[in-house]
């Protein structure tokens, strides 16, 4: 595909963080939004949340678009109360068909007044039946001939990105569609429409979600542009045979049209959370799992318990996107995390060193970093890295420079507390303050849900990861932890093993009745026809892709609230039952801790995920390996590395220990059921692995397993 080259290649799988930065570093595209009249505001003003309610200096941030378009057309839903039954009184259509709008006249006492000139003689406004079912009231359709003539005053003015969001458009998408019709014969590259890309409800995340999709997409076209540049035609259109994907937010994959800013917020750490969950999480063990990636700027943490977890909607840098995600937490704290002693306290973070400089280590003149600290209490072999630093990056790793540096800081901290702490303990002492910072998003995820943290499996990986694994297991209670063979890279991994995904989502508004004959006279039926209808379109999607039918399984989610909240919860259903309301209680009692007795239930869209499998297994997993190893040779399952008796050693600083003699054992000399007790560090060209006291590593044909001994 390149010139004079020609590569047979089934597949190119990408993750990027490239709307992820242009989000955080306010780099996205100049674009308009363009919504109804009266409601130009509706981003800047939002739900009016304060989400620290005891601030005193509130600091807003600043909406994502330049311009605002106001168009003077307006639908209202007919008859509307928080109670969704009550459009069934208000206009009965003569159908119940959902894929065209249904026009009938109406005569009900509560209808809108129309939107006439004062004294003119009332006029009932045209009523259709909406995306969702209920009726909508067409009070005035925008003015095509005035919308044209400033779109093209936008277009002069260097806007070429476009977010249409309009009211009820989640129902009545045609004003929207109208729009994009017209923006699109000007010649705006970029148009996202909310009720595309999220057909729900609420119109501020809606709002918000189709400006930061307007903002991104732009950036992220950019970059898929400069990547397909350097290749063959062919390759973009599909002709050269391989296939190009991109991994989405939500952990899987999808094709370049079908990849958005918006999709693709949280697409870099995706792959890990994937590569995670196949690599580690085993069924018949039960424990869930604990991803923990721990990079150079950064550590996201997940969790696993047999599925994915996802949020429907989360902020970023004071943006709130409604898009499928993976559940992901993040910290700024890691390898090139800064150091700082400020106000008597040891302080991680959040600024980082960043790969250039990098840490003072690197010989670039950068900041003190937690790579520093693990280089002077001796975690690192400095022999056994690459020469791939200094100004003309071919020097190794100056440990001299970092304990320099820390001598610098341990004076500067003695004289300013009285104290006599050694430049061993001030390191040990950032390194346990970055390790209590990782472990409060994980936390998060479990003790604030009610799960016992202990009861979990880490999986360590990323660049920085297997150095502090031992620690934060301790920290957490956990006994288990998994560092696979390709820990470094898993993220990548993750792409290669994970699956394709197409989805699709609709409106609903009804109330939940559970009734043992579902038929289109009820809601229950009625909802059992929409995820019929989407599950048709979600897997005829796949199956264009190239995927056979028994490689494709969907998944149904209802998104459901009580009646008289506006908390939502996407609730999946079980494969082989619709008792959806228990299985919404239980989410909700989890989440919240309370549930509200003799509440109705509503539905307030649906959603239908198409699932096309990319592998059919990979093989015993590591949990599953250990547990067999075990079976069959009980206390003779795992016999002492051969390779500890010649290999090198150094001293390591531990807490409570001082410097302890610690054996370096690379990777490669260490056969499949052999363990090493720590301390020891365990090296290969793209890992290391610290096994601290009372700590033993197990090596698996595809890991090393970590058991931490608590005394």
């Amino acid at each position: 595909m390149t010139a004079g080259i020609q590569i047979a290649i089934e597949y190119i799988r990408l993750s990027t963080t490239v709307a992820t930065n242009a989000l955080l570093e306010r780099t996205g595209e100049k674009h308009a939004l363009v919504t109804t009249q009266g409601f130009r505001d509706i981003v800047r003003i939002g739900n009016q949340a304060r989400p620290s309610i005891f601030d005193l200096a509130i600091h807003k941030p600043d909406v994502l678009y330049s311009e605002v378009l106001e168009v003077d057309e307006r639908v209202t839903v007919v008859g509307y109360t928080s109670d969704p039954k009550a459009r069934e009184h208000a206009v009965q259509f003569v159908s119940t068909a959902r894929d065209a709008p249904i026009k009938k006249e109406y005569s009900g006492a509560d209808l809108p007044p129309s939107a006439g000139a004062a004294g003119a003689p009332y006029v009932a406004p045209e009523i259709v039946q909406g995306v969702s079912g209920e009726a909508v009231a067409i009070l005035k359709r925008p003015d095509l001939g005035r919308i044209r003539k400033d779109l093209k005053k936008l277009y002069e003015d260097g806007f070429r990105s476009l977010a249409i969001v309009f009211m009820y458009s989640y129902t009545f998408p045609e004003h929207e569609q109208a729009v994009k019709k017209i923006a699109q014969e000007i010649g705006f590259p970029s148009i996202s429409c909310s009720a595309e890309l999220m057909p729900m409800i609420k119109m501020v995340p809606r709002a918000t979600s189709a400006t930061a999709d307007a903002y991104l997409t732009p950036v992220l076209q950019s970059y898929i542009d400069g990547f397909f540049a350097g290749f063959d035609a062919s390759l973009r259109d599909g002709t050269a045979g391989t296939r190009v994907e991109f991994m989405m937010s939500d952990g899987g994959l999808t094709s370049v049209e079908h990849f958005s800013g918006l999709k693709s917020i949280i697409s870099g750490p995706a792959g890990g959370v994937v590569g995670m969950a196949l690599t580690s999480y085993d069924k018949d063990d039960g424990r869930p799992c604990i991803g923990f990636d721990m990079g150079g700027t950064s550590t996201d943490v997940s969790r696993f318990a047999g599925r994915y977890e996802q949020v429907m909607e989360t902020t970023i840098d004071g943006v709130t996107i409604q898009s499928p995600q993976l559940d992901v937490n993040t910290v700024a704290s890691g390898g090139s995390s800064r150091l700082f002693f400020r106000n008597g306290l040891f302080v991680v973070g959040p600024e980082s060193a960043s790969a250039h400089p990098g840490p003072t280590c690197y010989r670039k003149g950068g900041p003190l970093a937690i790579t520093d600290a693990n280089l002077v209490t001796g975690r690192l072999a400095v022999e056994m890295f690459p020469k791939i630093f200094g100004p003309n990056e071919n020097e190794g790793l100056d440990e001299a420079l970092s304990r320099k540096a820390f001598e610098d800081l341990t004076r500067q901290i003695n004289q300013e507390t009285g104290r006599g702490m050694s430049v061993d303990e001030v390191a040990q002492g950032f390194i346990r303050v970055a390790n209590e910072a990782m472990c409060r998003p994980i936390r998060s995820l479990t003790q604030a849900r009610g799960y016992s943290t202990s009861k979990h499996v880490l999986s360590s990986f990323g660049g920085a990861g297997g150095q502090h694994a031992c620690s934060i297991a301790r920290s957490l209670g956990i006994t288990t932890v998994v560092v696979h063979k390709y820990s470094s890279i898993l993220s990548a991994y993750g792409m290669a093993l994970a699956d394709r995904v197409f989805e699709a989502q609709q409106p609903c508004n009804e109330t939940w009745e559970h009734t043992t004959s579902p038929n289109l006279s009820n809601a229950h039926g009625r909802i059992q026809s929409r995820v019929e209808e989407l599950e048709k379109k979600v897997v005829h999607e796949l199956k264009r892709q190239g995927f056979a039918k028994d490689r494709i399984h969907t998944e149904v989610f209802l998104h459901m609230r009580y009646n008289g909240t506006d908390t939502s919860l996407m609730t999946l259903k079980p494969a082989d039952s619709w008792d959806m309301e228990k299985v919404f209680v239980d989410t909700y009692r989890q989440e919240f801790g309370f549930v509200l007795e003799n509440r109705q239930i509503i539905v307030d869209d649906v959603r239908v995920k198409a699932v096309g499998r990319s592998f059919d297994s990979l093989g015993p997993s590591v949990l599953g390996e250990h547990a067999e190893q075990i079976k069959k040779q009980g206390d003779r399952a795992f016999a002492t590395a051969k390779a500890l008796e010649t290999a090198p050693r150094r001293d390591v600083y531990f807490d409570n220990l001082g410097r302890v003699p610690t054996a370096i054992v690379r990777l490669r000399d260490l056969e499949r059921f052999e363990k090493v007790d720590g301390p020891a560090i365990l090296i290969d060209e793209t890992q290391t692995i610290l096994v601290e006291p009372d700590c033993e590593a197990r090596m698996l044909s595809q890991a090393v397993l970590l058991n931490i001994r608590y005394k």
